[in-house]
């Protein structure tokens, strides 16, 4: 899965499921407690530290095959439709035990919470960086645009050089 980011228009990996994978951990969230749609769609935010949010477009479809698979059942409850795993989803979640577990190993690997908050404050600067741009794009002129482009080769090349390092 990919997202694109901002202005940048470049895929950014953010996934580290592989096809098919995103029912495995759906069903392991409500395992224990029903839930709602966006709600697993925040908590697979928090478990991925903000770096991935997965999309409706994916969340709601595999609810729908789970449901139609017989895994979970769900109840309307104040206009949201809760998400509850059944028997079947019980049995199919344990029959597959060490693949899920494998599954939410990559999770932790590809999610490793060490520096994560320095991670986040650079992208944090990053995004001001887009924003700033956007604010003043209608006021760059060629040169201007050029010595920014400048700014930013130089910018990508210093760190490039030190994630090779």
């Amino acid at each position: 899965m990919f997202r694109m980011h901002g202005m940048f228009r470049e895929p950014w990996p953010e996934s580290p499921f592989q096809k098919g994978d995103l029912k495995y951990v759906i069903l392991d969230l409500i395992k224990d407690k029903p839930r709602h749609g966006y709600e697993i769609i925040r908590l697979l935010e928090e478990r991925s530290h903000g770096f991935y949010t997965p999309s409706p477009g994916a969340v709601y479809p595999t609810l729908q095959l789970l449901e139609e698979m017989g895994y979970v059942e769900a109840v309307q409850r104040d206009g949201k439709k809760i998400y509850s795993i059944t028997d079947e989803g019980r049995k199919f979640l344990s029959e597959r035990k060490k693949f899920a577990e494998d599954i939410k190993g990559k999770m932790r690997d590809h999610w490793d919470p060490r520096d994560m908050d320095e991670m986040r404050e650079a992208m944090v600067e990053i995004g001001r960086l887009g924003r700033l741009l956007g604010k003043h794009y209608r006021d760059l002129d060629a040169p201007k645009i050029q010595r920014i482009k400048d700014v930013i080769i130089r910018a990508y090349k210093d760190v490039e050089a030190i994630l090779e390092q």
